[in-house]
């Protein structure tokens, strides 16, 4: 039997990414140091976890983290078949969430924005995972009774955080992040892109 056509599907990337470690390392550094500076940081979808600032895009350390992740951006563009030759990618912000044992991320999504990330830092085993939505008004509305869940018929979606790993999602799509079950730190680097066109 013929598998049915998708018409409107979701995409949600998990692209685990090479040579990630000593990319980490730094990235933990300066997380850490950011956290040091500001211990209280800000209050959006965190739930006890640490929530920073946003980053100042213009450090060294910041740029290095954006060249790294770029080849995997550049996959979501050809996989979406975006004109890249009259619309310009740029990542319009990026913060670090560091939850410990009990934190969580409320459901949320990103507004303004074209595609969201979260790379991990760390994750330690049951440290929570990012779960995902469906946005579609119709069929949340209507749900008949399922044996067991699968690609077409689930309203929620989780994925388990890797280090090393980035998600990309679209920024519209409602999510949030499992309670960390851990006794170690759970830290995320998440940012916005955003697709505009050029300047003539």
């Amino acid at each position: 039997m013929n598998k049915p056509n998708l018409l409107f599907p979701t995409p949600v990337w998990t692209i685990q990414l090479n040579n990630y470690k000593v990319v980490n390392e730094e990235m933990y550094d300066f997380i850490k140091s950011e956290q040091t500076k500001d211990q209280v940081g800000i209050n959006k979808s965190n739930v006890k976890g640490w929530h920073s600032k946003d980053f100042d895009l213009e450090r060294n350390k910041p740029q290095r983290f954006i060249s790294f992740i770029l080849p995997a951006i550049e996959k979501v563009m050809l996989d979406m078949n975006w004109e890249k030759e009259k619309q310009i990618v740029k990542i319009n912000n990026m913060w670090a969430i560091i939850n410990t044992g009990g934190a969580a991320n409320l459901r949320h999504q990103h507004g303004n924005s074209t595609i969201s990330g979260a790379y991990y830092v760390r994750a330690p085993h049951k440290c929570g995972d990012i779960v995902f939505y469906d946005p579609r008004p119709a069929a949340v509305y209507s749900h008949p009774n399922i044996k067991a869940p699968n690609f077409l018929n689930a309203q929620v979606n989780g994925i388990s955080p890797k280090e090393g790993a980035l998600v990309l999602f679209p920024s519209y799509l409602d999510h949030s992040v499992n309670e960390n079950l851990s006794n170690d730190e759970r830290i995320v680097i998440s940012f916005n892109i955003i697709v505009q066109m050029k300047s003539k």
